[in-house]
Order: C-alpha cells, then sequence, then structure tokens
C-alpha cells in the first residue's frame, strides 16, 4: 500500500472513532434527558464541527469532510434531543414539584 492510502485510512478511521463516540451521549440523552448538557457546548462544537466541515471541503479532503458531515448531523440531533427532552420531562417535574410542596 502506498504511504497516500495509509494516510487516508488513519483520517477516515480516527474520524469514524471521534465522530461516533458521540453516540453513546445521544442514547443517553434520549433515556435520562440531556439537562447536564450546556447549549453553550453544543453549539460551540456544532460550530467547530460546521467550520471543519468547511475546510474539508475546500481542501477536497474526503476524511475530514464526512466525517465532520456525520459529527455535524449527530450534535444537531443531541441539541434537538435536548430540547425535546426537556420538554417531555418538564410535566413530570412539575408534577414532583407540586407534590412536594404540599408536602
Amino acid at each position: 500500500m502506498t504511504t497516500g492510502l495509509w494516510v487516508a485510512i488513519l483520517g477516515t478511521v480516527g474520524g469514524f472513532c471521534t465522530t461516533f463516540a458521540f453516540v453513546p451521549q445521544l442514547i443517553k440523552i434520549w433515556r435520562q434527558g440531556g439537562k447536564d448538557l450546556s447549549y453553550g457546548m453544543l453549539f460551540v462544537y456544532l460550530f467547530g464541527v460546521y467550520l471543519w466541515l468547511a475546510y474539508g471541503i475546500l481542501t477536497h479532503a474526503t476524511a475530514v469532510t464526512l466525517t465532520n458531515a456525520a459529527t455535524f448531523v449527530l450534535i444537531s440531533i443531541a441539541t434537538m434531543l435536548k430540547a425535546w427532552t426537556a420538554r417531555r420531562d418538564a410535566p413530570r417535574e412539575n408534577i414532583a414539584l407540586g407534590a412536594t410542596e404540599r408536602g
């Protein structure tokens, strides 16, 4: 194999690992909610991934482009899940607070 091919494989596998390492976090948000995640962190991360995606497109770096496109989708899903689970869990929290206040 050529050095260029090894570099492409290395970039693709590394990108795959860092991208899909976020999948367990998505599962946790789905099951337990995302109140421990900061919207600020998610938006900065999303913006950084967007910049890497643009960089990959502009430099024709396939591994960078593909992995950051996938990461962009995953972080977008995480942000939407955080908002959705907050709305989903709000009635339960309100009921629990009401029961505590009545004592």
